[in-house]
């Protein structure tokens, strides 16, 4: 079991609102939510049940068909179970609760009696469906579960080096040419296993890139079989697919007509937030005036998309024959790929700030006098004002849009911060940050 910070969450949980409240833990499959909840449940309370509503026999399921009468459901509960539940000191687990929508609305009943805790896990490309002809208890208290960070990554690694990155942060001194090549590279073995616990599991077992890769590309082929669950046409897997070529391609927003091969309909559009909705990516909105609030200047237009987990990213980013897996791995390790991979860190930054729960908005805007549209990669509220922030994979002599952006916003700025792999240094205002101080940075705007 990996160290996750939605323990901490739960904890709260269970000391502040779990008497009124059940706990939804929400996001997309295979980041960890049934492993977490059954941890917690087996760690902080006398006894539990988990119930996963994917794998259960007939006799258990006849359980739930009436749960009117609560002292005869937990009676047989415990009978089909063989365990028993201890009032005020038991937690019941209810794994994958989108296949029992009736279960879930009876949570505000079984709450209610307050005799036990309950925790909920949900993939929600199917949760939300199947909720159309339920009441939707108001009784949940929701936590999103994202993959692993960085931090928990390197938890997983067994490497006490994030308080260090903290540290070096707080020096604000370059770090030495040695120190950060070092650093970055255990970044990019990041980037390269991503935050998938099954990947991690995997890595840290010692298997080489060519079997990590295979089960990112198991956990990948099992999303497009829920997408095709609910879109049998298949273009909710066609926009899928579309996210690295889209951003490699350095266009300015998301074209869902290139994605889909056909002119934008509503449908369309629904499919995309299906696929939003089920939290297997991240959606940026372009935000059209950044000196009000950013969530309320957003062109629902202009968007980009970026994957959930930078790990499936990599995966998809390099789609060829397993025999060249280990060559492409070990060209990002090195740092010796030819391509400009600037949409690669871009994603990796894209996540980080969502694991910090944070939306996601960028910038685009055409100066008077000019040919070309100036882009800011990320804006990110902090303290009443704005820190704008640039990604590069390699030039940082290029940074032409957020001098201008800081110009033409002076008043609203207050940190400008350019990510790269390159050591810790100013260009002016300008704060040139190696990418893996990122999560510390962003942490504390």
């Amino acid at each position: 079991m990996f160290k996750r910070k939605v323990y901490d969450q739960l904890l709260d949980w269970k000391e502040n609102y779990s008497e009124k409240y059940a706990v939804l833990l929400e996001g997309a499959r295979r980041v960890g939510k049934s492993t977490i909840a059954e941890n917690f449940a087996q760690n902080e309370y006398e006894s539990y049940i988990i119930v996963d509503f994917a794998n259960i026999t007939d006799d258990l399921m006849s359980v739930f068909d009436d749960i009117a009468d609560l002292d005869m459901f937990f009676l047989r509960l415990q009978a089909e179970t063989g365990v028993t539940l201890k009032r005020g000191n038991s937690v019941i687990v209810f794994d994958e609760i989108q296949l029992a929508p009736k279960v879930r609305q009876a949570i505000k009943y079984l709450v209610k009696d307050g005799r036990y805790s309950y925790i909920e896990t949900g993939s929600l490309i199917t949760l939300k469906k199947n909720v159309k002809d339920i009441v939707i208890p108001s009784e949940e208290f929701k936590i999103e579960v994202y993959p692993m960070d960085y931090e928990e990554f390197l938890w997983a690694c067994g490497k006490d080096k994030y308080s260090m990155l903290e540290q070096l942060n707080g020096l604000n001194k370059p770090i030495g040419n040695a120190t950060n090549r070092s650093l970055m590279r255990d970044f990019r073995v990041y980037m390269a296993v991503g935050g998938m616990p099954q990947a991690v599991e995997a890595y840290i077992a010692g298997k080489n890139f060519v079997e990590i890769d295979f089960v990112k590309r198991e956990i990948i082929n099992l999303y497009k079989d829920d997408f095709r669950k609910i879109d049998s046409s298949g273009r909710i897997s066609a926009i899928f697919d579309a996210i690295p070529a889209q951003l490699a391609a350095k266009r300015n927003r998301f074209i869902l007509s290139s994605a889909t091969g056909k002119r934008t309909t509503r449908k369309d559009e629904e499919l995309l937030y299906e696929l939003i909705s089920s939290k297997t990516v991240m959606i940026c909105y372009n935000t059209t005036n950044p000196t009000i609030a950013l969530s309320q200047t957003k062109d629902y237009d202009t968007f980009k998309l970026y994957l959930s987990d930078i790990g499936l990213f990599t995966t998809m980013l390099f789609n060829h024959e397993s025999e060249v897996y280990s060559t492409i791995y070990s060209k990002l390790l090195s740092d010796k790929l030819d391509a400009d991979l600037g949409y690669l860190y871009e994603n990796a930054v894209a996540q980080i700030i969502r694991a910090n729960g944070r939306e996601l908005y960028y910038h685009t805007w055409k100066p008077e006098n000019k040919s070309h549209n100036y882009e800011i990669d990320f804006l990110i509220a902090s303290k009443m004002k704005i820190v704008p922030i640039e990604v590069k994979s390699s030039n940082i002599n290029n940074h032409k849009s957020i001098e201008a952006f800081s110009e033409k916003y002076s008043s609203m700025v207050s940190r400008r911060i350019m990510f790269s792999q390159k050591d810790v240094g100013n260009k002016e205002m300008l704060e040139l940050k190696p990418i893996y101080l990122a999560p510390v940075i962003i942490s504390e705007l």
